[in-house]
């Protein structure tokens, strides 16, 4: 069954928040709210100037999801866009599935004129490292730091 990569929409975000929360679980031992996530998830889908979704389908499910926002970069005069909320089903993994997603938002981004694509991975997670790697992605310079309210 073929897989086609499309824009989410709100009849998605419950699959988006079981996802997002399995990938807590997976990639962080932590567990969501899932009021909160839910309402954020919400958010996003009804506006897209916050970011979007686009989801990987085979047949009638959602496999896959991968969350893009938008960050401006001055030096570079451009926007530059953040990959989020990576999550590919356990029952479809290394079956491409993220290849063709990343592929989808790589050629979005370049007909859209965006600058480049970024994203953070956990130190220990060698798998997902390994897949970006293998798309063409590589570390860069620079160690993110953050300091959280919520």
């Amino acid at each position: 069954m073929p897989i086609v990569i499309r824009a989410a929409n709100g009849d998605d975000a419950a699959r988006i928040v079981l996802f997002n929360q399995a990938m807590a679980r997976e990639t962080e031992g932590r567990e969501l709210d899932r009021k909160v996530l839910t309402k954020g998830v919400e958010a996003l889908l009804k506006d897209t100037a916050r970011g979007r979704y686009f989801v990987a389908v085979k047949g009638e499910e959602v496999v896959a999801q991968v969350m893009i926002t938008t960050e401006w970069s001055d030096w570079r005069n451009g926007p530059v866009w953040w990959l989020q909320s990576v999550y590919v089903s356990k029952r479809h993994r290394r079956e491409g599935v993220y290849r063709m997603l990343h592929e989808h938002v790589r050629e979005t981004a370049l007909a859209e004129k965006v600058l480049g694509i970024r994203l953070y991975v956990e130190r220990d997670n060698l798998a997902a490292q390994d897949t970006y790697q293998a798309l063409g992605m590589a570390a860069s310079q620079y160690l993110m730091f953050e300091e959280m309210w919520a």
